[in-house]
């Protein structure tokens, strides 16, 4: 049997405009003479639909476009995952997943795992599948399943999400071949950890494994692709592209040898996702070109890289919003970055409208002395500079803030925080040196003097980002293992137990810092919620993954 995946990129709701990017896959893997073509899941829809699956409109038509698709298979079957109507007791639809051919349905699979956790909700939508669903072609039993249905094998899991495994079924299937459509979102390392799963699946049940996923970015989400086709022994035969549409045609019989799976590196993994992430976020919301402030920073450095390779040079326009506090070198390196990446580049001088605030101040507050208004208020000015713009030529704006920061709060609303995109808000400051030098590496665009000098915003005289904040390796630390890893201040303090006294917060012991960390970042709950969407690239993002009240008290262990 000759297998082709579709693996493509769709636009949520857009049910016309991919229906026609499947019947395209249709017509080309015909023209391959593929007997089976897999979509991801969810095809029709795109993944995730949320509550447009509430749309009694949409869902007609995508039931419309499904038997428009079933007619175009005169060669071939078509797996394709759309929304069923559930005419029973329970949720109203089905993830489901039909085989297409001349003008019928052959077969339909239920999604028998419906992930609720994390960025997933597809309880609030679907009822869930009873079982796997196998159907005959070409001669072979297939078994079909969705996604979720094989993330839950008790032979490779430790820790599973449901107390049904789904595949102990293929026991008494014994499918000739076993078949996933998947929209499974990326994060850093998850293509490998995937492909070592479905492998452990394709040897424990003595399997072939054909694993269709989605590409493309849609709101926070990032799907990365990297379709795969592993043989019975568990080894990959097939690979798609990562980060990027493909048709992957597979011939059992011939048995050709894999080419293309050799694994990134975590740097260009994750460069790779936010160029992604960010183009279709950008082009999907009906925008062409985007607005970033440059403050000479780190920062929005590589948020200029990430937007120029995603879009092209021509379609960024960079700002620099100097101040009274502004420094000469953080001026120039603005500067030569916008030259090195052939950006547009603009200055304007905020000092003049600062001036005014400033006089403005001392008549509403008098007596009292400068403080964090005094800073703020330039972040807002900027911010609402940078929003005229977006307004005046129809730019999006791209905030520019990291993870570290954010986390922390140390980030300004109306200011820093304005944007319709996030783009390394999932990024720790660590990480985004990281990314810089990896983009550098590619061709050196940022100047060296951003890497080596002292963070800061440059709000008041002489300020780094290390007179609030602790050391960035250190909080790093303590950031990925409070928000990721979900560790309580005890188990954090014992992780960081072999840190030199320095490092603990100028001798105000280990555990004053973490603490002062943790619950820093619980009351900074209120700014996140009013932040532009970002991009998920870890297990733990800000944002739909990560919901957490604003109004509440958190009792800690001591």
């Amino acid at each position: 049997m000759k297998i082709a995946i579709a693996q493509l990129n769709f636009i949520v709701g857009d049910v016309h405009g991919n229906a026609s990017k499947i019947e395209g896959a249709i017509r080309e893997a015909e023209k391959q003479n593929a007997d089976l073509l897999l979509t991801p899941e969810l095809a029709l829809l795109g993944y995730p639909p949320k509550d447009i699956l509430l749309n009694g409109n949409v869902l007609r038509n995508q039931d419309i476009a499904l038997k428009n698709l079933a007619k175009k298979c005169q060669k071939l079957a078509a797996v394709v995952g759309w929304a069923r109507k559930n005419t029973g007791p329970g949720k109203p639809l089905f993830n489901a997943a039909s085989v297409l051919y001349k003008g019928k349905i052959l077969a339909t699979h239920h999604k028998t795992l419906l992930p609720f956790y994390d960025v997933f909700d597809e309880g609030r939508y679907f009822e869930p599948g009873k079982k796997i669903t196998s159907f005959i072609w070409k001669g072979k039993k297939i078994a079909l399943t969705i996604c979720e249905d094989i993330w839950n094998d008790k032979n490779y899991l430790e820790k599973r999400n449901y107390s049904h495994d789904p595949l102990i079924e293929l026991k008494k299937i014994k499918p000739d071949l076993l078949v996933n459509i998947s929209a499974s979102p990326y994060w850093a390392n998850k293509p490998k950890d995937r492909e070592k799963m479905i492998a452990a699946i394709a040897k424990n049940y003595k399997v072939p494994t054909c694993y269709a996923n989605l590409v493309g970015g849609n709101d926070e989400l990032i799907f990365d692709g990297t379709s795969l086709v592993v043989n019975a022994q568990g080894k990959t035969m097939c690979q798609g592209a990562d980060f990027k549409e493909d048709l992957i045609i597979f011939d059992f019989l011939n048995k050709q040898e894999i080419t293309n799976n050799k694994s990134p590196a975590p740097e260009h993994e994750i460069y790779e996702a936010l160029v992604l992430g960010t183009r279709d976020y950008v082009t999907k919301c009906g925008f062409k070109k985007v607005v970033l402030g440059l403050s000479g920073g780190i920062d929005s450095a590589l948020v200029a890289c990430i937007a120029s390779d995603a879009l092209g040079p021509k379609n960024v326009l960079g700002v620099s919003m100097p101040s009274r506090y502004s420094s000469d070198h953080s001026k120039e390196d603005a500067a030569v970055l916008a030259k090195n990446l052939g950006i547009e580049y603009k200055t304007i001088s905020i000092e003049p409208v600062f001036e005014a605030y400033l006089k403005l101040f001392q008549e509403m507050f008098p007596g009292l002395p400068p403080n964090i208004a005094e800073e703020n208020i330039q972040a807002r000015i900027r911010g609402a500079l940078l929003m005229a713009v977006s307004n005046k030529q129809g730019h999006l704006l791209l905030a520019t803030g990291n993870k570290s920061e954010i986390a922390m709060g140390y980030c300004t609303l109306y200011g820093d925080l304005m944007g319709g995109l996030a783009p390394i808000s999932d990024l720790s400051k660590g990480w985004v040196y990281k990314l810089s030098n990896y983009r550098n590496d590619l061709a050196p665009v940022i100047p060296e003097r951003i890497f080596t000098k002292a963070p800061s915003a440059e709000l008041k005289p002489n300020q780094t980002d290390q007179d609030t904040l602790p050391p960035y390796d250190l909080l790093d630390q303590i950031l990925e293992l409070y928000v990721v890893e979900g560790k309580s201040a005890p188990e954090i303090k014992r992780k960081l137990s072999g840190i030199p006294s320095p490092l603990r917060g100028e001798g105000k012991g280990e555990g004053d810092l973490v603490e002062n960390v943790l619950r820093t970042v619980d009351l900074n709950e209120f700014k996140r919620r009013q932040a532009p969407p970002g991009l998920k690239v870890t297990k733990k993002a800000f944002g739909f993954g990560r919901r957490m009240p604003i109004a509440c008290k958190t009792e800690r262990e001591s």
